[in-house]
């Protein structure tokens, strides 16, 4: 370990073997913190080239269990954000793509600092269950074409190590260690076809386009390295996506969705993502067609039924599809948050936004931590709405007088207005296909 550790302080280059070893041995603890810290450290300055970062992410993959898909029909298909507030694109994404006949066998996690998680939305549902064995999970999708579930602690444990560890080594922000890890977990939960989200903005992990992109195309290589088609879409996080930051209220969002109502960005997001997953699982020819078939899906119900179905399917009170408020946590105490000067929303940091809705009680500062499935924020206008002084721009949910009183501080900090009106966020930036080509928008794809 000490030679390696000295190869990479000095610009050299790891090969695939040395790579298995360490990972190996660390996870069987015959290598101590210490030196995997210092080595962490070597990588962060001096980086890992692509084939050193499609073998640490093969070799972290290989450090536990794997999910086998096999006894699915068709191309298994999965979707990633990086994370960002009000991010409810699977609740809406999966039953659409499996009401349309793609296979969606998928791993999710749970919020953690000012993002969000996918599993502690799906529990906002009463009754509805994460925890389903990988058999558990393949014979549902059998049954419906798509299931949501909690990762395995037998998954990537090397995953697992190495993060705590770069946390607390001021490591984390490493471009080939974040592709890594993210794709360590996309292909050891067994998927053929991934569209990856990659979130660029205030409440990213990547806040400038360029990095993000350069995450995408990192990732995308690990993908075909690993003989999977992988394509990645640069999206906005400058703002919430949709109206809803909290997890009750994303659910009723997503559901709103389905009903081919809901926000345009979550609703345009999702089509786009959609499409994309369409044709790498060659279940149609063409992007416009893809989305055309989409579109129908969202207008008919058939969506929204496929989303009552799953939610069935995993014990949770399908009434929700019908009738969300009646079902879902409600929060005991709200106020809204109101314009302070008349002009034009020139801006709202999703980070604040974010951060707001974890002291309201719908985030954790640690993981294992508890949250309130009722508590978060809805907002009444976004960037580049007009505003008059005193009205309302916003309301947040809690169950206590004192978390209220916080969020409600962190909104008004959150919200920029201006006298000009402000240049419209592009939701999407770019893509970068299977091949690792790169086309960079400013709008729609």
């Amino acid at each position: 370990m000490y030679a390696l550790i000295r190869k990479k302080r000095d610009g050299g280059e790891l090969s695939g073997e040395e790579i298995r070893q360490f990972i190996g041995d660390y996870v069987a603890g015959q290598i101590p913190d210490y030196q995997m810290a210092a080595l962490l450290m070597a990588i962060y300055f001096r980086g890992l080239n692509p084939r050193e970062t499609s073998d640490l992410t093969l070799a972290m993959v290989a450090s536990g269990d794997t999910v086998d898909l096999t006894a699915l029909p068709g191309v298994t298909v999965d979707k990633h954000s990086t994370g960002g507030v009000g991010d409810k694109t699977t609740l809406v994404l999966g039953p659409l793509v499996a009401a349309a006949g793609l296979t969606v066998a998928k791993m999710s996690g749970r919020g953690l600092g000012h993002t969000g998680g996918t599993l502690d939305k799906l529990e906002a549902i009463p009754g509805f269950r994460t925890d389903l064995s990988p058999d558990e999970m393949v014979r549902q999708v059998q049954r419906t074409g798509l299931a949501v579930v909690a990762q395995t602690g037998k998954l990537v444990p090397a995953d697992g190590l190495l993060y705590a560890l770069r946390d607390v080594t001021a490591t984390v922000d490493s471009l080939p260690l974040i592709a890594s890890s993210i794709m360590s977990k996309k292909l050891a939960a067994g998927a053929k076809a991934i569209v990856l989200d990659v979130k660029t903005g205030s409440g990213a992990f990547m806040s400038a386009p360029d990095d993000a992109f350069a995450l995408a195309r990192a990732m995308v290589e690990i993908g075909a390295a690993a003989g999977r088609a992988v394509e990645a879409v640069v999206t906005s996080m400058d703002q919430p996506l949709g109206l809803t930051v909290g997890n009750a209220l994303e659910v009723e969002e997503a559901v709103e969705t389905l009903r081919g109502e809901g926000p345009a960005d979550l609703r345009e997001l999702c089509l786009v993502i959609g499409s994309r997953l369409l044709l790498l699982a060659r279940n149609s020819s063409d992007m416009y067609g893809a989305r055309d078939d989409l579109v129908g899906l969202l207008d008919s119900g058939a969506a929204l039924e496929k989303f009552r179905q799953f939610v069935v399917a995993q014990g949770g009170d399908g009434r929700v599809a019908d009738s969300p408020r009646s079902v879902l946590p409600q929060s005991s105490l709200s106020c809204d948050v109101t314009v302070p000067t008349s002009g034009y929303i020139e801006s709202i940091d999703a980070l604040m936004v974010g951060e707001a809705a974890r002291s309201l009680g719908a985030g954790r500062q640690r993981k294992g931590d508890p949250i309130d499935a009722a508590a978060g924020i809805r907002l009444l206008h976004k960037v580049g709405a007009q505003v008059t002084a005193g009205m309302p721009w916003a309301t947040i949910y809690a169950n206590d007088q004192e978390k209220l009183a916080a969020g409600r501080l962190l909104m008004q900090s959150a919200l920029v207005t201006s006298t000009v009106e402000p240049k419209s966020i592009p939701l999407i930036y770019g893509a970068v296909d299977r091949l690792g080509i790169e086309v960079r928008l400013a709008g729609k794809m």
